[in-house]
């Protein structure tokens, strides 16, 4: 159920600009969740869902790609150490190449690790597709492999 409303909210988020816990609640009852603010504080929290402001002067919900760094564990940092060739992005996905045989570690680390902005991994034996939530996400998380193999 937690994982089915999280989910849901991310959704929302994405489609929707959201100001308020209040407006959230609205949006998560209209499609079928019944919960109280305290719940979805929590996954705010949980989801490390933040504020942007907008270009019209508002604020919205929305997820951080700073949250790329923190979530990073040594064992992804390790197989990405160990095994990238070279990586790049185009729009929203990140194409990255390993030495033969690793695509499917680290595509396995990636998923692991539950980052809100990875929407899913496809591993080949070398290369590994990663389709990001949008392409600002795909750029942090290339700039840090960069950071991670310098």
């Amino acid at each position: 159920m937690k994982e089915n409303r999280q989910a849901k909210i991310m959704e929302i988020i994405s489609s929707q600009d959201i100001e308020t816990q209040e407006q959230l609640q609205e949006q998560l009852q209209l499609a079928g969740f019944t919960c109280t603010q305290a719940t979805i504080s929590r996954d705010i929290k949980e989801l490390r869902i933040m504020k942007e402001l907008t270009s019209f002067g508002t604020y919205r919900y929305t997820t951080s790609t700073k949250e790329i760094t923190s979530t990073f564990s040594t064992r992804l940092n390790n197989i990405f150490r160990e095994c990238i060739v070279r990586y790049d992005y185009a729009m929203n996905i990140v194409v990255v190449h390993t030495m033969p045989g690793l695509a499917s570690a680290a595509a396995s680390a990636i998923d692991g690790m539950k980052m809100s902005f990875v929407i899913g991994t496809l591993a080949g034996d070398d290369t590994v597709f990663i389709v990001m939530r949008d392409q600002n996400a795909a750029a942090a998380f290339c700039s840090e492999i960069k950071n991670l193999l310098s």
